[in-house]
């Protein structure tokens, strides 16, 4: 009996080793596994390449997946087995569109071959196509097209006078008639042709006066232009600045007898609030100086917190506080507000206060 099952045993290894070698395996070849598109143009549009590749193996070679490394880059192949000694095609192809300069690609092939996972390659370089009018002057302002319809001057120091220049572009079929109908006190605007011809450039110079500003922080403004006349208010250009003191005359000895902000602490939490209450909060600012801290200005994040200080100069060693109340009308859940306070501080002439909260909405 065990004679018998020992013979059982073998005869039934010998038929599994038969029935695996029977199925084979499938051995996918590739005749190239990568390609170089070289130098084309964007405007040259979509690039294709093939890879052909063949089934050496004695079993059917199944593509499973086919994937690309990004979405510029779609492939396209066999999805029917391909038979021992039969070949197949993986299409790739790449969209230059809005991608100038060189790139390099793979596309991961998956099969049941004895080499499950195989890495093709494409790479090239686009040569950007030349922009149209309206991409290089995304922007409009009225009839006339801009890069931007805003100016930022950056950071200026109190009592600097600064200009800057925006291009304006007339691309429509009339002469256009630049004006300004308001302009702030401390901007000077000016526009270079006053009428700009049709189809012709022309700019808008403008000059940012931070002593007639009489700020500091950060302003932000905006100018409106008269275009042939038109009182559109969406023909306006924003124009912003950061405003400092200038502490760079200041002598070692000033510095050490200069005024120093403190704030402690310098966050608050409300905690949960009900939608639509208001609470208050006092900070305290020290002048642990040996000169008289001067409040330049206070600023907060959004018009739902109000900052009242109590003074706006604080002698050296005393303390006055600033009241800060936050409204939670229209507001829910996680809040996080910011109060920028500037001083006379040469160290540390910016602090910011945060104060927080949990905004609860009735249940109807």
């Amino acid at each position: 009996m065990k004679r018998i099952l020992q013979v059982l045993m073998v005869f039934s290894l010998v038929v599994t080793v038969s029935s695996v070698m029977a199925q084979g395996t499938a051995k996918i070849v590739f005749e190239k596994q990568s390609h170089d598109f070289g130098s084309f143009k964007e405007s040259d549009g979509v690039q294709t390449t093939t890879f052909s590749f063949k089934n050496e193996g004695d079993a059917p070679l199944i593509l499973s997946n086919v994937r690309a490394s990004c979405g510029c880059t779609t492939p396209k192949w066999t999805r029917e087995p391909v038979a021992p000694g039969a070949s197949g095609d993986i299409q790739v192809s790449y969209n230059p569109k809005n991608r100038p300069g060189t790139f390099n690609k793979s596309v991961t092939v998956t099969s049941n071959a004895a080499v499950s996972n195989v890495i093709l390659r494409i790479n090239g370089t686009v040569a950007a196509r030349e922009k149209t009018l309206a991409e290089e002057y995304p922007r409009q302002i009225g009839t006339l097209r801009v890069k931007s319809n805003y100016l930022s001057f950056a950071k200026l120091t109190q009592g600097e006078v600064a200009t800057k220049e925006l291009e304006l572009v007339n691309d429509s079929d009339e002469p256009v008639e630049v004006g300004f109908r308001t302009v702030p006190d401390f901007l000077t605007a000016v526009a270079e042709p006053t009428t700009i011809p049709a189809h012709e450039r022309g700019k808008v110079i403008v000059t940012y006066d931070t002593k007639a500003a009489n700020t500091y922080g950060f302003a932000s403004n905006r100018i409106y232009l008269s275009l042939n006349g038109s009182k559109d208010y969406k023909s306006s250009l924003g124009v912003s600045a950061t405003i400092e003191e200038d502490f760079s005359h200041l002598t070692a000895e000033e510095r050490a007898n200069a005024p120093v902000a403190s704030f402690e602490p310098t966050t608050f939490d409300f905690g949960d609030m009900n939608q639509g209450d208001k609470k208050e909060h006092t900070f305290s600012l020290t002048n642990n100086g040996k000169t008289d801290l001067l409040i330049r200005r206070v600023r907060s994040s959004c018009g739902c917190t109000a900052v009242a200080p109590s003074t706006k100069v604080i002698a050296p060693g005393e303390t006055a506080p600033i009241k800060v109340t936050f409204d939670s009308r229209g507001k829910r859940g996680r809040q996080s507000k910011s109060i920028t306070v500037i001083t006379n501080d040469p160290n540390t002439p910016t602090s910011t206060l945060r104060i927080s909260s949990n905004v609860l909405v009735p249940q109807s």
